[in-house]
Parts: C-alpha cells; sequence; structure tokens
C-alpha cells in the first residue's frame, strides 16, 4: 500500500508541474497563424493541382442532390457504401473535400515509419468486401490509403468527390425539405483561386475527424516562424527536406546526413518518426515535456497461412473488432479468447476511458472507488511498463527522464520495438524539459528556459492536432461549418447553451437530416474505425427505413424526394440522461498530466470544478456513453431491431 500511495503522489507531482492555466490556448492553430510562413506549413503538397484544375467537377452551381458527405477519409467512405448497401446509388452521393485526394488523415499524414497503431485487421474498413489482405498485422499508411482509394473505386465513388473544396454553411430549408450549402472551391497549390457555390442536399453527413486541425505551440524568442532553418510539420512532412519518398514507409532520408534535426514532441506521430530520423539525421534532438507510454509492438507479416484462420467465414471482420473491443471494455467474459491479444487488448484499465458495463452507472459518491479501482486495476501493467524503460535504455538518467508517471488512460498508449532502442545510439540526445517544454526559437535552433541553446538546422514539429476539448465535441465547429437548423438556430450555439444532446450520438433535434459521428453521447474504441463503422450503419439504416415509408418496391422509395428526419425533443432528453447516468467517470481524470485528452489542462481545471453546475453539466453532456462501446452496440442493435425509428419523426412529402 505504500509503494501505491507513493505512486499517486509521483502522479500528481508530474501533472502539476506541466499544469498551465492558459490550457489549450497555449497553442496556435497553423492554418490561423498571422505568419505566412507557419499558415503555408499546411498547404496540400500531395495534390496535383494540374489534373485537378482539368477536372469536370461533380459538383456544380445550384445542383440539387439527396447525398452530401462533408469529408471523403474513412468516416464518408463508409457512410456512402452503407447508404449503397441499403439501396441507394452512388450517383445520389456527393463529397466535398477539403484535401486535393481521398483519405482523411492517412491523405495527409505521410511521414516516415507512418503505421496504424490498432491491428490492420480490424482497422482497415472493409476488407472482407473487398478481399483485401493488409501486408502486416500494424498496416503502413501508404497501403491504409491506396486501399481506401480502392474502396472508393469498387463502389463507384472517385468521381462524386469534389476536392478542394470547404463547405461553410449549411441552413436548413423548410419550403425545400432540404439544406442550402455555401462552399468554396479553391484552385491551384495554394489555393490562390477560389469559387463560391451553393446548392441543396437533402441529407448532409458530417464526418470531420478528431485529428484535423494542426497546431504548434506559441514560442518566444523570434517564434517558430524566425527560424532561418528548415521547418515543417508532421502532418505534412517535407520530403524534399529531408529525402526519401511519401509513397515509401521507411524513406531514405540521406539528405539529413550532415544535419541537426530537432523534433519537437513526443507523441505517437514521434514514437514512429524518432527512428527513422535517428537511422539518417548527423544528430537528433528530442525535445520532451511529458514521456509516452511505449509498450511493445510486436509488428508481423501477415502470412497466407495466419490469413486462412483471420478470414474463415463470412462476418470475421465485425466479429473481430467486437472481440478486440469487449476485451478492453470488460464486456466479454474473462475466459474468451484473445483474437487480436496485443498490447491494447491486455491493457487492463484503459476502460477507464472508454467506459464499461460496470460505469453504465456511475453516482457521484461513488467516484472515490471507482478512481481506486481502475488505479489499482492498471498499478501492474504501469509498474511493468516503468521497468521495460530501465531495461531498454541503457543510459539511467535517460530512462528515468524517458519513463511515464500517469495512469494509462491520460494519453493514448504508443507501440514501437524501435523507439526507446533509438536513444541508444550516440547520435541520439534526449532533451528534457522537465514538463515547462520549449521555451523560445532563435533563429539557428531551440533555447530552455534556464538558457540553454540547441543550434539546429532542421525542426520538426511533432506537435500534434487541436483536442477536440477546445470546441466541446461540436461536430459544426470541428467541421468548419456554421450550421442553421429550424428557425435559424446554429448548431455550435445549441451546444454552447445546453451541451451536446443527441439521440444515440449522432444527431439532434432542431437539425433534421444531418449526422455525424463522435465520441459524444456515443460509445468509443481504442479503434475508433469500429465507431464511425456502427454510425455509418446506423445513420443508413434509420434512412432507408424512412424512405420505405414511402411505399413501393424498394428502387421507387429510395428515388423519393422530401423525406425528412428529425430526433423527438424527447427521445432526445432521454438518451442524454442515459449518457449523464455514467460521466462521473471522468473524475479519473483528476490524476492525468495534461494532454491532447484533458484538454491540456490538469485536474480540476478539466472537470470544471472552479466553474458553475451549469458548465459543469454541459461538459458531462458532452461524454461518451458510459456503459463502453459494446453495450452501446447492444442499445443501439435492439433498437434497430424493433423497427419502429423509436424517438425519430419522419415526415413524408
Amino acid at each position: 500500500m505504500a509503494d501505491f500511495a507513493a505512486v499517486q503522489e509521483k502522479y500528481a507531482a508530474e501533472a502539476q508541474k506541466r499544469a498551465r492555466p492558459e490550457g489549450i490556448a497555449q497553442f496556435q492553430i497553423l492554418a490561423q497563424s498571422s505568419s505566412e510562413r507557419l499558415r503555408h506549413l499546411v498547404d496540400d503538397i500531395w495534390a496535383d493541382h494540374a489534373a485537378l484544375d482539368a477536372q469536370t467537377p461533380p459538383i456544380n452551381n445550384g445542383d440539387s442532390h439527396k447525398f452530401l458527405i462533408v469529408g471523403a477519409g474513412i468516416c464518408g467512405l463508409l457512410g456512402a457504401v452503407r447508404l449503397i448497401e441499403q439501396g441507394f446509388t452512388a450517383d445520389q452521393i456527393r463529397f466535398v473535400e477539403t484535401a486535393g485526394g481521398i483519405g482523411g488523415t492517412w491523405y495527409w499524414n505521410r511521414y516516415p515509419g507512418l503505421h496504424c497503431d490498432v491491428e490492420s485487421y480490424i482497422y482497415i474498413p472493409l476488407l472482407e468486401e473487398l478481399g483485401f489482405m493488409p501486408s502486416h498485422k500494424y498496416a503502413p499508411g501508404i497501403e491504409i490509403r491506396n486501399h481506401l482509394n480502392a474502396v472508393a473505386k469498387k463502389y463507384d465513388l472517385t468521381d462524386k468527390i469534389l476536392f478542394r473544396t470547404q463547405v461553410e454553411k449549411l441552413e436548413w430549408d423548410d419550403a425545400s425539405r432540404a439544406w442550402k450549402t455555401d462552399m468554396v472551391t479553391k484552385r491551384g497549390p495554394k489555393g490562390q483561386d477560389a469559387s463560391r457555390l451553393e446548392i441543396k442536399a437533402e441529407f448532409v453527413y458530417l464526418t470531420a475527424g478528431l485529428m484535423n486541425t494542426p497546431h504548434v505551440p506559441k514560442l518566444g524568442g523570434v517564434g517558430l516562424e524566425g527560424f532561418e532553418g528548415d521547418i515543417f510539420h508532421t502532418s505534412l512532412w517535407n520530403y524534399d527536406v529531408t529525402g526519401g519518398s511519401s509513397e515509401e514507409v521507411f524513406s531514405d532520408m540521406s539528405k539529413l546526413a550532415d544535419k541537426r534535426v530537432g523534433i519537437i514532441g513526443t507523441g505517437a506521430t514521434a514514437i514512429q518518426a524518432v527512428p527513422c530520423l535517428a537511422e539518417y539525421a548527423k544528430e537528433l534532438y528530442v525535445f520532451q515535456r511529458t514521456p509516452s507510454a511505449v509498450y511493445p509492438r510486436g509488428q508481423k507479416v501477415t502470412t497466407p497461412e495466419d490469413w486462412a484462420q483471420i478470414a474463415s467465414h463470412p462476418g470475421w471482420q465485425l466479429e473481430r473488432m467486437h472481440n478486440f473491443a469487449g476485451k478492453i471494455t470488460k464486456y466479454l467474459p474473462p475466459e474468451t479468447p484473445d483474437l487480436v491479444n496485443d498490447a491494447w487488448s491486455n491493457s487492463p484499465a484503459y476502460c477507464a476511458l472508454l467506459g464499461d458495463p460496470s460505469t453504465e452507472v456511475v453516482r457521484p459518491e461513488s467516484v472515490p472507488d471507482v478512481m481506486a479501482h481502475y488505479l489499482a486495476l492498471d498499478a501492474p501493467s504501469s509498474a511493468a511498463l516503468r521497468a521495460r524503460v530501465a531495461d531498454i535504455v541503457q543510459d539511467p538518467d535517460t530512462a528515468a527522464k524517458l519513463t511515464p508517471w500517469y495512469p494509462v488512460w491520460c494519453k493514448r498508449p504508443t507501440f514501437s520495438d524501435a523507439y526507446l532502442q533509438a536513444f541508444n545510439r550516440s547520435n541520439v540526445r534526449l532533451v528534457d524539459t522537465n514538463g515547462a517544454g520549449v521555451s523560445s526559437v532563435t533563429k539557428t535552433g531551440l533555447a530552455l528556459a534556464d538558457g540553454t541553446e540547441y543550434p539546429l538546422d532542421v525542426l520538426v514539429l511533432a506537435t500534434g492536432y487541436r483536442s477536440p476539448a477546445a470546441f466541446t465535441i461540436d461536430p459544426a465547429t470541428r467541421a468548419g461549418v456554421r450550421v442553421l437548423g429550424r428557425g435559424g438556430r446554429s448548431l455550435s450555439e445549441k451546444v454552447a447553451a445546453e451541451g451536446m444532446t443527441t439521440l444515440h450520438g449522432n444527431a439532434s433535434h432542431g437539425f433534421p437530416n444531418l449526422f455525424w459521428p463522435g465520441p459524444g453521447g456515443s460509445g468509443t474504441s481504442a479503434n475508433h474505425q469500429q465507431v464511425l463503422d456502427l454510425h455509418s450503419r446506423l445513420v443508413a439504416y434509420m434512412v432507408g427505413a424512412a424512405h420505405d415509408r414511402v411505399g413501393g418496391d424498394k428502387a421507387r422509395s429510395r428515388r423519393a424526394r422530401g423525406v425528412v428526419l428529425e430526433v423527438a425533443q424527447q427521445a432526445e432528453d432521454a438518451w442524454t440522461m442515459r449518457v449523464l447516468a455514467g460521466a462521473a467517470r471522468f473524475a479519473v481524470l483528476r490524476v492525468c498530466t495534461p494532454s491532447y485528452i484533458t484538454g491540456e489542462t490538469y485536474g480540476a481545471m478539466k472537470l470544471g470544478e472552479q466553474g458553475s453546475s451549469e458548465a459543469m453539466m454541459r461538459l458531462a453532456k458532452a461524454a461518451s456513453y458510459g456503459g463502453g462501446i459494446m453495450k452501446f452496440t447492444e442499445v443501439v442493435d435492439q433498437w434497430r431491431e424493433e423497427g419502429k425509428l423509436a424517438g425519430i419523426e419522419v415526415s413524408l412529402p
């Protein structure tokens, strides 16, 4: 017990030294930076702009379409595929995508060493439908990107996407029973030519992900924009600087052979990029504010024998996804075989963040017991993780600085069999800032608060993305769209006033025919693809079932115009109460170091304990469903099987 108490004291001390009252305000969004140099770090360098400029656009001013999907990443593609499976056609679907190609985060991110951190057999969508065998248990980014393009081709969606376009406004029009949509299309490598389009869409699906807004810290001195060496963000890796290619998993970055390279950040991206940089840079400086929890990866090639066993029967992928989520969230009995069997599925306490059947309802008076339960559950695993660092890193001082002191649920775990080992190389140096972060930038390098300067030739910003806590899981703000529902009410204003109130986490009263996936009011998983597919199936079912009420054969009903679905206020209120029933479990974040998950704040600041009870209630409504992803799946499956569209008001033309 004494050791357990000492660990908790260490957690608190390490978290407190990283606390900053400004929270997410310590960062600036690159696309909104006042510095032209920083703004251009997010220009789309991957697009073939000449080819896109020459294409016949799939959306023209004044068009009217049945479905508009905002985003052509995994969620957007899944949304379209599930609609097609419901009997709608590809010709009824249009996409708007800000990038110059398909893939979402897998389009933008192409840094060296990039792999999915979840098993590819459960993460890559539609493997069974396409008959595709991933090359490895954890697939490289280029393989995922190519597969998503193959999905679009198979379902005849490739020419239905308007690229380099931002939807700016959606406004519900009762007269036309559709959404009036304003968007801006840009041309050229820097978006220098723009044109506006106005169309109508009966149904809109917002699919913006949680990692779509790259940001960087606000630093003193000359600022990042004043650094005279090469600089780029990992969300758009600059291979012109490093050498290599975005089409390779492990590039030959020989241009770094005589370079002093610095990388800020030690999260999931850096865990994969650092070993690659270490192979080629003359000197590599890794600037760390908070060490990551680095679990073993256990990468392996997918053999034909493995695949025959994995993909042995129809429905295997969904079954495997459910097994993975069921093991993590304690939904399945302990004796159930673990099909994935990796560091994720063997993490005993990550369900503190995701929820499990025991936290479907958490009363305020039971919060101390809930916290004690999860801390005790996590203790052996975290102790083994800390011992792993000491076993791998040869220098004891470096090992101590690389050792994480927080429970597993506080930051997304990372997985690597090469990151910790990189610090045994003579050309790699850890610059630990003891929680303070880098203090300032000079023209030639970075400086710490004590005045120590590190001269650099190349600066890599592995500083991640704006936390979803910055907009309280508001899907409109996340997508960068102003959404005006019935009576001209803004979705963002509704969320600000009432909290994130929905039915099943994907639709809200007052905003008919508008859907989105997201963690608020929904089950969540370490495998986000499972969440996206669950919502894509659910939305497609709702739209299809509503059209069935038109009558006639399926093909005729699917062509009907003017069908309107809207969440009933009573159903929304009832579901929100179910979400609130388990929201108190997020008290486990009190022990966490500031991070992306906590909105870059610590303890009471994050949980709103110094704010009003109304503010705390709004925050709680943005929680994920307390029973966990598999219990949530059970709930919505039962709702769907009843076949009544309970809580959905359907209006026919």
